[in-house]
């Protein structure tokens, strides 16, 4: 793997990482913040639940129309200020709300607008920001900083919610305003760190000829599909994402038939938030322990005693118990996975690469909630707990080429050569 020089020292001592955190961070706490203001202030302008769930819908979309176009980019571009760039231009979406509501303009369009222009920022941001972290820590901490920035998503949706509610009782504009100085205190801090998350022979440093973006899209798919064990680990990803998208669905028609109420609800989906913050927390040390195939088999098969275990439960708490335990291991398998993926793609091919493989989930996503909605109208939930019980299992099943990548050794493991280096 190619990476720049990073100081022997530990983890939360490296400057260079402490301001990535930091700004990763004070980001996810403003997208946070803003996130349930959107579809309220589209409900406040229009009156129209089709409208807020197609401003979702709106959001959503660029990932799936231009995640790999952003991969290949950020793989030619400097990272650093693509990150910084985005930033400042998210601050700019956000601030143009509340602006437009003070001066009484602001329109469904600009929301849809907006949302949209937010949503596409975010695509390239991610792309830039998911190869970075190679070039801020040493190669054997960088699992431990997939963690720390997976706990402080995690913590950052248990917070930054009831925090967005109290400040759209204060003003609708407001929540959006925060999300807008996150972003500027995010590429603050990127401004200051070293380098700008690039290898020396990086393509956009060398005078190698590039090809059409096509054909680099196409060269970051193939080198996923071609390395092994990093295509089992996506599928099995997308597979499993499948059935955690119905999760909630399943588990909120479940209390609700058992009579519980609107507050034990709410209540019962806050384990979710806990849940990830502690498995976050947890995934450096399982993965320690168990090793990468280990960590992912094992999460593969409690996924399925928990939705056996959901099928035969009803009451409330023992719900919350399974929510909090699906929330704790859901991380350990995300951020294994991801830090394997770092780890073995070549600096040239991280943003591609990664962002192929996060559309895997994102394409998975909505297939798993759709799944959950359609079995829930023809069967119990029972019935479709039973049936996610069996997908996992048979995802399980298929997954015994986990248990040699904790026994080749990693030169074999990396066997895929890099393109970019010819």
């Amino acid at each position: 793997m190619s990476t720049a020089p990073a100081p022997a020292v530990p983890l939360w001592r490296n400057r260079d990482f402490r301001l990535v955190w930091t700004g990763h961070a004070l980001s996810e706490f403003g997208n946070g913040v803003s996130q349930p203001a959107y579809p309220l202030l589209m409900l406040a302008l229009t009156g129209s639940p089709a409208a807020a769930g197609m401003l979702v819908a709106v959001r959503a979309v660029p990932y799936l129309l231009f995640g790999l176009v952003a991969g290949a980019l950020t793989d030619r571009w400097n990272r650093k200020r693509t990150m910084i760039a985005c930033d400042l231009l998210r601050a700019v979406n956000m601030a143009c709300l509340p602006l437009a509501l003070v001066v009484s303009t602001l329109t469904a369009a600009h929301v849809f607008v907006a949302g949209f222009v937010g949503g596409l920022l975010h695509v390239f941001f991610s792309a830039a920001e998911g190869a970075c972290l190679p070039h801020v820590v040493r190669e054997e901490q960088v699992t431990a900083a997939v963690s720390a920035q997976g706990t402080a998503q995690s913590a950052c949706g248990v917070v930054a919610g009831p925090v967005g509610g109290a400040l759209l009782q204060v003003s609708r504009g407001l929540p959006f305003l925060v999300d807008a100085l996150s972003f500027l205190a995010s590429a603050l801090c990127l401004s200051f760190v070293r380098g700008d998350f690039r290898s020396a022979d990086a393509p956009g440093r060398t005078v190698r000829s590039r090809g059409s973006l096509r054909a680099e899209i196409a060269e970051g798919v193939r080198w996923l599909w071609d390395h092994r064990a990093l295509r089992l680990i996506g599928l099995l990803a997308a597979g499993l994402q499948v059935a955690i998208s119905g999760i909630a669905l399943v588990a909120l028609v479940v209390v609700r038939d058992a009579g519980a109420s609107s507050a034990v609800i709410g209540a019962l989906f806050s384990a979710l938030g806990v849940g990830g913050v502690v498995g976050a927390l947890l995934a450096p040390r399982l993965k320690a322990r168990l090793g990468l195939g280990g960590l992912l088999l094992s999460v593969l098969w409690l996924h399925g005693a928990l939705w056996v275990l959901l099928a035969f439960t009803t009451a409330p708490l023992h719900v919350g118990i399974v929510l909090a335990v699906f929330a704790l291991s859901m991380p350990c398998f995300g951020i294994a996975a991801l830090g394997y993926q770092l780890e073995v793609t070549p600096d040239g091919l991280r943003g591609r690469v990664g962002t192929a493989f996060s559309l895997l989930l994102w394409a998975a996503t909505p297939v798993g909630g759709a799944a959950a909605g359609v079995l829930l109208d023809l069967v119990t939930p029972r019935v479709t707990a039973l049936v996610f019980a069996a997908w996992v299992v048979v995802l399980s099943a298929l997954a015994g080429g986990l248990r040699g990548l904790d026994r080749r050794p990693r030169r074999e493991q990396e066997a895929v050569p890099d393109p970019s280096a010819r």
